[in-house]
């Protein structure tokens, strides 16, 4: 499956929903196989990030190559390959290459999910008063 862009740029102007350096790929999706999720793999370039948002639908993501960080309700955790990173239905959460080369990982969801959504002023504000998660929310 060759990549495809992360998302699209106009759904980038909401507060925190901005991204750079990620690639998206589907490597199976409920449409070639009978399964009612979808596994994708996304690669970011260094310095790249996703973005910070929410939505009710849960991921279960494995890394397989390079390092990274990912930003997971009230806490950051460093990521390399093989560790296993839950993110729960509507926790903030945003990924970032922390390494010099190409950070991946596999990512599996329900086929059927929300969009995701902008995290609202209580939430976005918590997380810029915690030491910890503060220089990953922009």
């Amino acid at each position: 499956m060759a990549p495809t862009a992360y998302k699209q740029p106009e759904r980038s102007s909401a507060r925190g929903m901005g991204f750079a350096g990620v690639t998206r790929q589907t490597l199976a999706s409920p449409e070639e196989l009978p399964a009612s999720w979808e596994l994708r793999y996304f690669e970011f370039e260094p310095g790249g990030y996703s973005s910070l948002e929410k939505h009710r639908h849960a991921h279960f993501v494995v890394v397989l190559r390079g390092s990274g960080r990912a930003l997971v309700d009230d806490k950051v955790v460093s990521c390399r390959p093989f560790d296993a990173v839950y993110v729960s239905s509507l926790a903030p959460h945003r990924w970032m290459n922390a390494g010099e080369e190409p950070f991946g990982f596999l990512c599996t969801v329900d086929r059927d999910r929300d969009r995701p959504q902008p995290l609202d002023d209580p939430e976005w504000e918590a997380l810029r008063a915690n030491p910890d998660t503060a220089p990953y929310v922009f």
